[in-house]
């Protein structure tokens, strides 16, 4: 299924327009698994897959082979996820002024969500300060590639992979035992 699904994006990628409905239905289950590690809510996972999958038929043509499909498909969903997110706070901040509530629902407020939400803040705070540290730990936590694997999509030597993961984590665990 993981070569059937590179030729398919591969083809995509070089024009093949037949080929893209395919590619996304294809997608469709691990783009949502992926979304779904940062965003607590089904629907908002659902708005950021259908992002990811708008982003992919769009701009399949820029995935140039050089990593795998995979890895490229993981930094599309979880920019997205992390973009759908950015705007779910926004609208959570304009609405907040409108209607506060009067107290938390346990059973709608999970440990879950919240330690994504804090996952999500953490990486906002990474790419404001250390941009080029995101991306190798996007790929390696939770896309679970391996280090060589990174090493050849982001075209960057294997050492430089692994210290940018160790500082990422560092300044990662760093945010997150501040809250």
């Amino acid at each position: 299924m993981n070569e059937e699904l590179e030729d398919l994006a591969a083809r995509a990628a070089a024009g093949d327009e037949s080929v893209v409905p395919e590619l996304l239905q294809a997608i469709r289950p691990q783009v949502l698994r992926r979304v779904a590690k940062f965003l607590p809510f089904r629907e908002d996972a659902e708005e950021a897959a259908q992002d990811t999958l708008l982003t992919v038929a769009t701009k399949i043509h820029t995935f140039k082979g050089t990593g795998s499909f995979a890895g490229w498909l993981t930094v599309v969903a979880t920019n997205c996820a992390r973009q759908t997110y950015r705007s779910l706070k926004r609208r959570s901040v304009e609405q907040s002024a409108e209607v506060l509530p009067e107290s938390v629902d346990p059973r709608t407020t999970s440990v879950i969500a919240g330690s994504r939400l804090d996952l999500l803040e953490a990486l906002e705070a990474l790419e404001a300060n250390h941009p080029q540290l995101v991306q190798p730990l996007v790929l390696r936590d939770l896309g679970a590639m391996t280090y060589a694997e990174i090493a050849d999509e982001l075209a960057v030597p294997l050492g430089t992979v692994k210290a940018r993961i160790h500082q990422a984590r560092k300044e990662v665990a760093e945010h997150l035992t501040i809250r």
